[in-house]
């Protein structure tokens, strides 16, 4: 048995390392829906691995990057423990400036950093500390996923399905987005991403009121969608709209989207009934309406075997000295959600701590990498 004083110092030993590893990840930009991009991003990482000597799986994938499934101590017995993070990022490429990552005053900048570039680098730092002390008690694997940010829309869910697969038999499954001080993810919410098509009369904007416009149609839907706002529990927010030819022209379309969040099937059931009605209601007359599912995530629902992981784990870390983590809800979709409906116990958010994701301000704490690869080491030497 490796002593956790051990597993420590080889952290300290290889923390510079890793920075320079999480710094080089962030900095090969790679946008979810740039396939080139995202390859080349896990690319590096599968180079890496192969130096390591692990066995590398890569899904080749049309669309979407191809996935990896990284894995150390194939041979070993008994359960693997899965470690899982995500390559895509939602930054365009250019957008955080000719050098995309800054390090300063303790922190780190630029895409990715915090989601969840920051949670792969720290696993693979995790990792490599085991195998240096010769931990070759178990299986661990490193699931690379491509799509994330689109709720795996462009490979029409292939990704989640070579994830599934991968952790197939798993004690545990570890997925690293970024972490909040003191916490861990048991709960997350659902989401499901609808198209509107919104269509009217058109007519010459000095005749208006013999026209029906789109937008207004469009305004009045959007208003009553956005009526239903909980922090807890159902959220409808439309965030795309796009409509009209021309200033002087009634317009006779319009699209907008919108983004459903809802805590459990209960609530995602409502949400669709609510979405038909309004749809379906002609606010201003003359109009019609259309609405199609644009993507959809299961909700990660609140489940027994996730906190008895949770139990487990923070008696390992208040043992190792380094506190106990706390339960918590998160409002943002995961991949966690698909793990804990496939029956395997799921904790999430174990990746390093930071704040502004999907903005030019993303960041995180230099010395969470360490922390956060801790906690996945620790949880891979000394789970039942």
């Amino acid at each position: 048995m490796i002593e956790k004083e051990q597993i420590f110092a080889k952290l300290d030993e290889l923390e510079e390392k890793y920075i320079d590893f999480w710094a080089d990840i962030c900095r090969i930009e790679s946008p979810t829906n740039n396939k080139a991009a995202v390859d080349k991003a896990c690319e590096y990482v599968v180079r890496k691995a192969a130096d390591m000597g692990w066995k590398t799986e890569v899904m080749p994938e049309g669309v979407s990057g191809n996935p990896v499934c990284i894995t150390m101590n194939g041979e070993a017995g008994g359960a693997p423990v899965i470690l899982s993070g995500h390559m895509d990022t939602v930054h365009p490429i250019g957008l955080f400036g000719e050098e995309a990552v800054k390090i300063e005053d303790g922190k780190i900048y630029g895409p990715g950093v915090m989601d969840c570039k920051g949670g792969v680098a720290a696993a693979f730092y995790a990792m490599e500390a085991l195998a240096a002390l010769g931990f070759n008690s178990r299986p661990v694997k490193l699931i690379l996923q491509t799509d994330e940010e689109n709720s795996s829309r462009t490979s029409e869910k292939r990704t989640i399905a070579f994830m599934c697969k991968k952790s197939e038999g798993a004690r545990a499954f570890l997925n690293l987005e970024g972490s909040a001080s003191g916490k861990a993810c048991v709960e997350r919410k659902g989401i499901i991403r609808y198209d509107v098509e919104v269509e009217g009369v058109a007519v010459h904007s000095s005749m208006c009121y013999d026209g029906s416009s789109a937008i207004r149609e469009a305004a009045h839907k959007i208003i009553e969608l956005e009526k239903i706002q909980e922090e807890r529990g159902l959220t409808f927010s439309c965030g795309v709209i796009s409509g009209g030819t021309a200033d002087n022209t009634v317009p006779e379309k319009c699209n907008f989207t919108i983004d459903v969040r809802f805590k459990d099937y209960e609530q995602m059931n409502f949400a669709q009934e609510r979405i038909a009605q309004i749809v379906s209601t002609s606010y201003i007359g003359n109009t019609t309406a259309t609405f199609k599912v644009k993507s959809k995530r299961p909700p990660m629902v609140r489940k027994k075997r996730n906190l008895a992981l949770l139990e487990e784990l923070n008696s390992i870390y208040e043992n190792a000295g380094i506190g106990a983590l706390e339960p918590a809800s998160r409002t943002g979709g995961s991949d966690a959600a698909y793990i804990t409906e496939c029956g395997i116990p799921c904790i999430d958010n174990l990746g390093p701590e930071g704040g502004y994701i999907h903005s030019r301000k993303e960041y995180a704490y230099l010395s969470s990498l360490k922390e956060s690869a801790a906690k996945q080491a620790l949880a891979v030497a000394y789970l039942k």
